[in-house]
């Protein structure tokens, strides 16, 4: 058989396993809670597994590689600043935000719990932070469509919008059937799939070119600045740089897709377990992601005409140092860091237009028939606006992904972390942030230039922050009420 039959076989091995945890799924799906947060039934090991694969989409197998491999460790900043942020995530964030979303209303969405913890009496909050997740959950889910036309692309040399349409064609279809259950578990799946192809691609690369040490001197002679963490200079551009590349993990405290798992725990209590799994996966993935990037260095010593696209080094690898079977395999995991994403990006996305949105609005409720129908249908709506934005892409993956998660950490991230820790915090301060957040994000992230070359999650976060205070302390009143949940969420961390 030739090289691309192999690689045909892994490829629809791994779709039809995809379909068939969905089709599995889907007889565990009866209403509303299940279909958009698995009625609060994910083990610490599915729980972490899920926020692992969800959370690092193409961009570990392809945008941040691709970055390393152009430029040098300077990006890797990037990795070390998502790790501490997600283990702060995990440590301080999970716990309290399983045991407040279901003292507070049993609230299974994000701006469902704000605005029950806040005790929002128009909705206010629901509908903007719905708004929010609607328009920057497209842009990251089209991320995730480009990613997956350019993986088509290089791979097999195929149309980029056929690739295109293909992975969202099989994602829609387990996620619209499944829910939150089919999401999880094809993640955990999908998670052992790249963690696993992140490890093996990277070691034998590394033997191929000689070893560690020859790695390290013919990238030297390459690129001396490559292995540089600052990029071979402490310029006030590079500090930025370095600064910006950490500040990504800010971004944990407010990605909806991500913070979810952490409701859907079946404890509280079991926050701690899965915090160490959670860790201990994302640990090895981002070194074997920055160790294919070097070893790729050494290998193609940056000779564009054998690899003229970065974002490919973990393709072309993979089917170099692999028979074709395995490679195939290795290829499938880019797809599963794909679709892991996209998946669980359009289930939040589905949320907040039916549980937020649509809810707010109508002011009723919705039966449970009605009610997973809504989802699937805005599920489909979702993914078409996100692939007519992905049909003629014009940014690099990582470029989208940056964007996306500064937009939903500025956002969210500072009143999550207050809701759960500041009682004082009020309906209209948070408001008032989440829209001041936005905003900067979208108008920082346009300029450039001199301060503006700072990643606009920061100015953003930051904004978002003393804004949320300033008017929470001016509209703040005692309700005993809040109070009361506040103290009932505590206590729950200890059931």
């Amino acid at each position: 058989m030739s090289e691309m039959t192999y690689q045909a076989i892994a490829m629809i091995v791994y779709f039809v396993a995809m379909i068939m945890l969905g089709l599995l799924a889907y007889n565990r799906t009866s209403n509303l809670d299940d279909y958009i947060l698995g009625g609060r039934s994910l083990s610490p090991g599915v729980a972490a597994l899920s926020a692992g694969a969800s959370d690092m989409s193409g961009w570990l197998l392809m945008g941040l590689p691709g970055a390393i491999y152009a430029t040098g460790l300077i990006n890797g900043w990037i990795a070390v600043g998502l790790t501490i942020g997600a283990w702060l995530n995990w440590k301080y964030t999970a716990p309290r935000l399983r045991s407040y979303s279901q003292v507070s209303s049993n609230s299974i969405t994000v701006p469902s719990f704000v605005s029950s913890r806040l005790k929002d009496p128009h909705n206010v909050i629901r509908i903007v932070a719905g708004l929010v997740i609607m328009v920057f959950f497209t842009f990251y889910v089209s991320s995730g469509m480009v990613a997956g036309g350019s993986f088509f692309e290089s791979s097999f040399g195929m149309d980029y919008r056929l690739g295109m349409t293909l992975v969202a064609g099989i994602v829609v279809l387990y996620t619209l059937v499944g829910g939150f259950l089919a999401v999880s578990w094809t993640d955990v799946v999908q998670g052992l799939m790249m963690v696993g192809a992140l490890i093996l691609v990277p070691t034998v690369a590394i033997i191929h070119v000689g070893g560690f040490s020859p790695m390290v001197q013919t990238i030297k002679r390459v690129d001396p600045t490559i292995l540089h963490p600052s990029g071979g200079t402490l310029s006030a551009t590079a500090a930025i740089g370095i600064i910006s590349a950490l500040a990504w993990g800010l971004g944990y405290f407010g990605q909806p897709h991500i913070i979810v798992r952490f409701m859907a725990l079946r404890s509280a209590a079991q926050a701690k377990a899965a915090r160490r799994i959670g860790i201990g996966w994302m640990a090895l993935a981002v070194i074997g992601a920055g160790m294919t990037a070097l070893a790729g260095v050494a290998y193609y010593q940056h000779d564009e005409s054998q690899l003229p696209n970065p974002e490919s080094v973990f393709i072309t690898l993979g089917q170099l140092m692999f028979h074709p079977l395995i490679a195939g395999f290795m290829l499938a995991a880019i797809l599963a860091a794909i679709m892991s994403t996209i998946s669980s990006q359009l289930l939040v996305t589905s949320s907040a237009i039916v549980e937020d949105i649509y809810k707010a609005l109508s002011k009723r409720d919705l039966s449970e028939t009605n009610g997973v129908l809504l989802g699937r249908l805005a599920v489909a709506a979702v993914s078409v606006l996100a692939a007519v934005l992905a049909w003629s892409p014009s940014d690099t993956i990582l470029g989208l992904v940056a964007f996306a998660w500064a937009g939903f950490g500025a956002s969210f991230g500072p009143i999550v972390i207050l809701c759960l820790y500041w009682r004082k915090l009020t309906w209209q301060g948070a408001c008032a942030g989440i829209i001041v957040g936005a905003v900067t994000v979208a108008v920082w992230g346009n300029l450039s230039g001199g301060i503006f070359d700072l990643y606009e999650i920061v100015p953003g976060f930051v904004f978002n922050l003393l804004v949320s205070v300033a008017v929470s302390m001016a509209t703040y009143r005692r309700n005993d009420e809040i109070d009361a949940e506040f103290d009932a969420a505590l206590d729950g961390l200890t059931a």
